[in-house]
């Protein structure tokens, strides 16, 4: 990170009055409430659909600038917008109204023996500030979600999508403004490019929360430099563990599922464990699926040789257990057992999302109780780690630390709390 000394004067001032006036914009939408709010993601919702050509146009040119930089399919995909994709950020909005809004809500509430009436409950946040890579579509989901929350938001969103970012902010100020809220609700700082994010990183005294999403690089950059209080959202090196009395139809459609419905994106299958009572009864069918799918396996000799004649398989080495691949590509291991898979998880994961395949319900609680993640499951689709899937409407990313928020992080995650006391003149004896 350059140190804001270094920083052009002009950058500096530029990105502070954004923040400035987001502080500002917070400190407004704390008092609105829910209709208002919900007015304004309404006239979100709309212009996103009225404003579709413009924002795909603007993302035709990132794409073509990605394509000639030697962008890879994986980016590519998460980058690329179309009136489908436009449609589906605009109905997002939908889900998001129907949400309750937490602001407001008692978390504790009781009478002390003093008399003191004691609350305990949710505020906004504040202002958020986000920093992520070649996803426009985050952008209106964390846009959304903290709006609901009662928060002012502060976007990088990367020189990848820079053009597509530009157009999408221009049209969520546009209806905030139309909705009576303030317009710097929401920000974008993407043209000032990594300078203003680190100035953004050194934006105490305005930014409440940052939230960095995207691959390690940039998450633990970071996570080590900001001096704005950050939420980590982790790399998806996602595992499940396919246990000896696992049925062929349920490992080949989860692991199939799980490794090949968006492979691009952080709760992909990334590892696979087979249980080696399981490996030639499930392997040969899974493989089979796979080389189908177009997947390259990273495995040794006595993986291979259950793989089709067809399927392009590349040795393992120790470092492709700790790989976030992103693409169509899949590591895979035969293990003793049960502790074999935990062992091998508790060494490698990034503690995002771990699924057993099992019958057994013994070995499934073993698997629940030992393995230490942001989301484990029983017989589900690693896919399913995600904010729309479990009900919160979108997410602004998954964390995988243990403070504030773990996990999908939806409006609730965007609030923190506040103490009440309610006296009559009682003094501290």
């Amino acid at each position: 990170m350059t140190a804001v000394s270094e920083i052009h004067p002009k950058t500096v001032r530029g990105v502070t009055r954004v923040v400035r006036n987001a502080k500002s914009a917070a400190a407004r939408l704390a008092t609105t409430s829910t209709a208002e709010k919900d007015a304004g993601l309404r006239a979100i919702a709309e212009a996103l659909r009225e404003n579709s050509a413009r924002i795909v146009k603007a993302n035709e040119i990132d794409i073509a600038a990605g394509i000639d930089n030697g962008m890879n399919a994986g980016l590519l995909d998460r980058l690329r917008l179309d009136h489908d994709r436009v449609e589906a950020m605009a109905a997002s909005v939908g889900t998001i109204i129907d949400l309750d809004d937490p602001v407001g809500n008692v978390v504790v509430g009781r009478v002390l023996p003093n008399g003191i009436r004691l609350t305990q409950s949710r505020v906004p946040m504040g202002v958020i500030g986000a920093i992520y890579e070649a996803r426009p579509n985050v952008t209106v989901d964390i846009a959304i979600l903290a709006l609901k929350a009662g928060n002012a938001t502060v976007l990088r969103g990367g020189s990848a999508a820079q053009n597509s970012n530009a157009e999408i902010v221009s049209v969520l100020r546009k209806a905030v403004e139309s909705a009576g809220l303030p317009v710097d609700s929401i920000n974008g700082i993407d043209q000032y490019g990594r300078d203003g994010a680190s100035v953004l990183m050194n934006a105490r005294d305005y930014v409440d929360l940052l939230i960095p999403r995207g691959g390690a690089e940039l998450i633990n950059t970071v996570v080590q430099e900001s001096l704005v209080p950050v939420i980590e959202t982790g790399i998806g090196n996602v595992h499940m563990f396919i246990d000896s009395s696992a049925t062929v139809k349920n490992s080949v459609d989860l692991v199939v599922n799980s490794k090949t419905h968006r492979p691009s994106v952080c709760n992909s299958l990334e590892t696979l464990l087979v249980h080696e009572k399981a490996a030639k009864r499930v392997l040969p069918k899974i493989l089979e699926r796979l080389d189908a799918a177009g997947v390259v396996l990273h495995a040794d000799s006595s993986v291979a040789a259950l793989a089709p004649e067809s399927m392009k398989v590349k040795r393992v080495s120790r470092r492709d257990w700790a790989k976030e691949y992103l693409d169509l590509e899949l590591a895979v291991k035969v293990v003793s057992g049960i502790d074999e898979a935990i062992e091998h998880i508790r060494a490698y994961s990034s503690g995002h999302t771990e699924v057993i395949v099992t019958k057994d319900i013994d070995n499934a609680e073993t698997f629940v109780t030992a393995i230490d993640a942001a989301a484990v499951g029983v017989n589900v689709s690693t896919r399913f780690t995600d904010g729309g899937e479990l009900g919160f409407g979108a997410e602004v990313g998954i964390s995988t630390q243990k403070l504030h928020a773990r996990g999908p992080m939806g409006v609730e995650q965007l609030t923190t709390t506040k103490w009440v006391m309610m006296g009559n003149g009682q003094i501290r004896s």
